[in-house]
């Protein structure tokens, strides 16, 4: 919010929806739209916990789609930094070993900071920080279709592992967690990517809050 006292803090945008909605094309979108000097992007998935200590066996029983599987406490402290104008670490995850790698990606500061993921709106702590709160609700054949292309093409999994995930985790999570967290949305979006129409309105008003975001900002000093 603006006020008189300072300048406008960065605009802070939450995306959720099921995993496969399309809220990783959306936010992606909006990145590429706005561009690199507008906008930072925070995954959620780059939140796992790290389970490095535990033997294989034992993380691959893991149910990664419950809350608690996620350092979100981390994610919030990374959101909070990127509001008052530091930068932050955002971890690398591997999805294979289900590890937290070495390697960082370093975020700077935006005027505008697009937090994505399948929980992002199911966490209170986190949905208080956002300033615009949105929901890519897209039908369940449609999502089950695209994470099994996902998880065989980029995560290493066999399609017997991606099936007893569905159903052991992914669907009941998904109701228990990710749809209800869809009530908190301002703006909720059909069919994900697809939607030009929802994406357009979108980038309206991100821009003019990026408008007024750099109207009260300083001028860069010459040196």
């Amino acid at each position: 919010m603006t006020t008189s006292s300072g300048p406008r803090p960065p605009f802070v945008v939450g995306i959720a929806g099921g995993s496969g909605s399309g809220k990783s094309t959306i936010a992606a979108a909006l990145g590429t739209a706005l561009g690199p000097a507008k906008v930072v992007v925070v995954e959620q998935d780059a939140y796992y916990r790290d389970l490095s200590k535990k033997p294989f066996q034992e993380r691959v029983t893991i149910n990664f789609d419950h809350p608690d599987a996620l350092e979100l406490e981390l994610l919030r402290d990374h959101v909070d930094a990127l509001v008052r104008g530091e930068c932050v670490d955002k971890p690398r995850y591997d999805f294979e070993r289900h590890v937290r790698l070495e390697e960082v990606d370093r975020l700077e500061p935006r005027p505008v900071v697009l937090i994505e993921g399948i929980l992002v709106l199911a966490d209170a702590a986190l949905r208080k920080r956002m300033d615009l709160r949105i929901f890519v609700d897209t039908d369940a054949d449609i999502r089950v279709i695209r994470r099994i292309r996902r998880d065989l093409e980029h995560r290493g999994r066999t399609f017997s592992q991606v099936r007893e995930q569905y159903y052991a985790t992914v669907r009941p999570m998904h109701l228990a967690f990710v749809e209800p967290s869809k009530r908190h949305a301002d703006v909720i979006i059909p069919e994900g990517g697809e939607n030009r129409v929802a994406l357009d309105l979108l980038l309206g008003r991100i821009n003019e809050v990026v408008r007024d975001y750099l109207a009260t900002r300083p001028p860069p000093v010459s040196v």
